[in-house]
């Protein structure tokens, strides 16, 4: 990892322990930025706080990509952002089921705010009469990472997210009503998605592009067209990724026609998902019958819990022998007295051994930052790499 020996930083640090790649989420960072000016895109390009906010790959990102504004849904992500290098300026808003409480926080940091229901619109219009917000709508459509076309974010049953097409006059009258101003209309088609999906991608920005045509002429001005994240990478053996220019030309031929408008993104998965590698000792080798072997390690779901909250397969590697033949099936079990804490099931690899090292990688994104106290286990500590030898 990063020119390292997983093993040697494994033992030296002590496990379990996260590996972080400073380089590769600038590297992921410059591709996205690249792929979209080459698809002639006014773009913009924010990192979703809530997939990662280690101290140590914020800085990177900063210093290194200062081109990368931030995405935010709490007051507590807007004052972690401020605290690590980012203007009000250059930090969106998109949250859910704002509290009064909660926007007045939000309004007093100075950022700007997308809102995501009618009445949470009414909610933002009494608050903050005469200024400009962005929507966030809902287009009906989605794609994951499984090839669905329908995600528990849009998708032809009701989500808890996004104003429909048919409210959109509804929408304009509580802006006339407050005097707001529309600037922005975001939307979330997508998690994980990768190039087979994009023709759904492409679908999705074609309503939400006629629902800012309709906008416009209602004279909400809308400058900025926000898409949300989603975007995928390869995280399986079978995986062919996401092709970025692509993804870039189906925005482009999507939003085509309307003029001065930014396409902007705000992945978390994209850019984070690859930076980090889990380390863990091998601590259990035992059959348990009905040539069931169980694989257990020296961490849990409270610490890495990405495959038990949204079913994203782990795939384990023994680091003594990477690119051995597989010897067996095993199960690869945690720490936590749970018994669906399981890292992976039925996973092929060669012999494992107590004291072996396990690593789990591309798990920079939903672990860290969902990372819990059950059982009192302390968090995961990290080990952060800026420079690759």
């Amino acid at each position: 990892m990063a020119g390292r020996d997983a093993e040697e930083l494994a033992r030296a640090h002590g496990t379990p322990v996260f590996v972080h790649d400073h380089t590769t989420i600038v590297e992921q960072a410059e591709r996205l930025r690249d792929a979209m000016e080459a698809a002639g895109l006014a773009w913009r390009i924010r990192f979703a706080l809530k997939a990662q906010r280690d101290p140590g790959l914020l800085a990177a990102l900063r210093s290194r990509a200062p081109f990368v504004g931030m995405d935010v849904c709490s007051p507590g992500e807007i004052a972690w952002g401020s605290d690590h290098g980012w203007r009000p300026d250059e930090i969106s808003y998109t949250g859910t089921n704002v509290s009064d409480r909660d926007l007045r926080a939000i309004l007093e940091a100075g950022v700007h705010v997308n809102v995501d229901l009618l009445s949470q619109l009414e909610r933002y219009g009494r608050a903050a009469p005469g200024t400009a917000v962005g929507i966030r709508v809902n287009p009906g459509v989605g794609a994951d990472h499984t090839g669905a076309t329908e995600t528990k974010y849009a998708g032809s049953r009701p989500t808890k997210f996004g104003i429909l097409p048919e409210r959109l006059d509804d929408a304009v009258e509580i802006t006339q009503r407050h005097d707001l101003t529309i600037d922005t209309v975001h939307y979330h088609s997508g998690y994980l998605y990768q190039t087979g999906s994009i023709p759904v991608i492409e679908e999705a920005g074609r309503r939400v592009a006629s629902m800012v045509r309709h906008l416009r002429d209602a004279d909400s001005p809308v400058r900025e067209v926000n898409t949300g994240g989603g975007l995928g990478v390869r995280f399986r053996p079978a995986d062919l990724g996401l092709d970025l220019d692509a993804w870039a030309a189906a925005l482009a031929r999507a939003f085509a026609g309307i003029d001065d408008l930014i396409v902007a993104t705000e992945p978390g998965e994209y850019l984070a998902k690859l930076t980090a590698t889990l380390l863990a000792e091998v601590v259990t080798v035992e059959d348990r019958g009905q040539d069931a072997v169980f694989v257990g390690l020296d961490a849990g779901w409270s610490g890495v819990n990405e495959h038990f909250v949204y079913r994203i397969p782990f795939h384990p590697i023994v680091c003594r022998a990477a690119d051995a033949a597989p010897a067996r099936s095993v199960t690869v079990s945690g720490h936590i007295n749970e018994g669906d804490d399981l890292f992976a099931e039925d996973v092929p690899l060669p012999e494992v051994r107590e004291g072996d090292v396990i690593a789990i990688p591309n798990v920079g994104a939903y672990n860290l930052s969902m990372s819990s106290e059950h059982c009192l286990r302390p968090p995961i500590p990290v080990i952060g790499i800026d420079e690759r030898t």
